[in-house]
């Protein structure tokens, strides 16, 4: 199946099937740990019934996605000791702790109020249980900022010195967390999670309004997701626009290869809106592009001069042809959410919000697309910093294990199959809960074990009523 392949693209491949299958369940927890919390909040500041009946019908949907994000990030983890051995103890000073304080704080935060938050909605008070809600709700945010600070240090790496064994070790904590692109790529990302979510909630909401326009839970759910959509999508535009201005200042090569600049414009560099890059000729065939317009975005000139991938040797290119459609994919979908958003503000004037099926065959559609953006734009980032795993101090070829083809082919057959199988039925049962609506009534997840602490058994209490 992968014959011809070599060790290092097939561990490449295996980290970005495996990571793909992770992050999506990552991006979706994260903005419905918060989308339940505001739920709950609701409820109990207006005690409507409807609040808490989506909190129970959403709460059984993160239940299943959190877990399948649980296992997909610990199997993914092990792959820094199998395929990537060196990487791992080149940044092992670095990473290892920033992975430990993801687990020290957001972990043990999400595991310990987890169970609270699923099954003890009536075991324990409503304000506890709200406050439960909302650790695991922070726990999510925590998490994605280790994380992120983790992912960003290998992109912008600051804050470190070289050790006599040729590790990186930290000689500034706080340059190495808060490295130069880490803010710009944690609110970047925390506002991709909570669009995902939005455009899952609302897409659920408009399958259920197609069939039925008086469901209360359909229309509140949408009208939640649309709101959020019409707000935080142009927020998202202009932060993704600021972190792309941080990137073209600490990693100008990658966004060469997103604009597709194979030359130099001392001129202004225009905006290359579609083509097909070839990196062998070092030029972007059949290209529609906009003069000047890619200086007027990056440097806020028309005539302002832009570098390109001729000022770079070849071996520091990275897939321009990767780059280059992942980046537009992202930021395709990022102007067809604003176009919800648009789309549903006017049917809200005109108030036909709940009413306007081809604002609800569009916001269907779009029910995915959060998820499709989030892989673009990792697939924009991680190719954008090749050949480099520590971008321009550590190379990839450099940073594999020493292994055999064959073996990590295996393995990677191995991930495709089971992962396929698992997964698939995880997200086939999400499919299964979505297709029902919320209903009067709603129960949240079922926790089918006895009620009553260990140690006393209904043999024992019989026996001591006897007695």
């Amino acid at each position: 199946m992968f014959e011809g392949f070599d060790a290092i693209t097939l561990a490449r491949l295996q980290f970005s099937f495996t990571m793909s299958f992770h992050i999506v369940f990552p991006a979706f927890s994260i903005g419905l740990a918060s989308y339940l919390a505001v739920l709950e909040a609701l409820w109990l500041w207006t005690g409507r019934e409807v609040f808490i009946n989506l909190f129970n019908y959403w709460l059984k949907i993160f239940a299943v996605a959190f877990g399948m994000g649980v296992v997909s990030g610990i199997v993914m983890s092990y792959q820094f000791g199998t395929n990537w051995s060196v990487f791992a103890d080149k940044t092992g000073p670095i990473i290892g702790p920033l992975m430990a304080y993801e687990v020290l704080t957001a972990f043990f935060l999400e595991a310990g109020f987890l169970g609270v938050m699923l099954f003890g909605l009536k075991r324990v008070g409503h304000r506890l249980h709200f406050f439960a809600t909302m650790m695991v709700a922070i726990g999510t945010l925590i998490s994605a900022f280790w994380i992120l600070s983790a992912n960003s240090w290998m992109q912008t790496p600051t804050g470190f010195a070289m050790n006599s064994q040729g590790q990186f070790v930290a000689a500034d904590w706080w340059k190495v967390i808060f490295n130069p692109s880490f803010p710009y790529r944690l609110v970047h990302m925390v506002l991709a999670a909570y669009l995902t979510t939005a455009f899952v909630v609302g897409g659920v909401g408009a399958y259920h309004l197609l069939k039925n326009t008086r469901l209360e839970g359909a229309r509140v759910m949408f009208s939640m997701a649309m709101w959020m959509a019409a707000l935080v999508a142009p927020i998202q535009i202009l932060a993704g626009d600021q972190h792309g201005l941080n990137t073209l200042e600490h990693q100008p090569v990658k966004v060469m290869a997103m604009e597709g600049h194979f030359q130099s414009h001392p001129n202004g560099a225009p905006l290359i809106l579609f083509g097909i890059p070839d990196q062998d000729e070092a030029k972007v065939k059949y290209a529609i592009e906009i003069p000047k317009a890619s200086s007027l975005i990056l440097k806020h000139s028309l005539d302002a001069p832009l570098k390109g991938l001729d000022t770079v040797p070849r071996e520091n290119w990275p897939k321009v042809g990767l780059v280059f459609w992942s980046f537009r994919t992202m930021v395709g979908i990022g102007f067809l959410m604003l176009g919800v958003g648009l789309f549903s503000l006017y049917a809200r004037w005109r108030g036909i919000l709940y009413e306007s099926r081809w604002l609800h065959r569009y916001a269907l559609a779009m029910g995915p697309a959060g998820f499709i953006a989030v892989l673009a734009g990792w697939v924009t980032t991680e190719a954008g910093r090749q050949p480099f795993t520590v971008y321009g101090l550590l190379r990839t070829v450099d940073s594999a294990s020493p292994l055999d083809a064959p073996a990590v082919a295996t393995s990677l057959i191995a991930f495709i199959v089971v992962y396929f199988i698992v997964f698939g039925m995880g997200v086939f049962y999400i499919l299964r809960l979505m297709h029902e609506p919320p209903h009067h009534g709603e129960e949240g997840p079922r926790a089918d074990t006895p009620a009553r602490a260990a140690g006393i058994t209904p043999a024992q209490a019989a026996h001591a009523g006897q007695g």
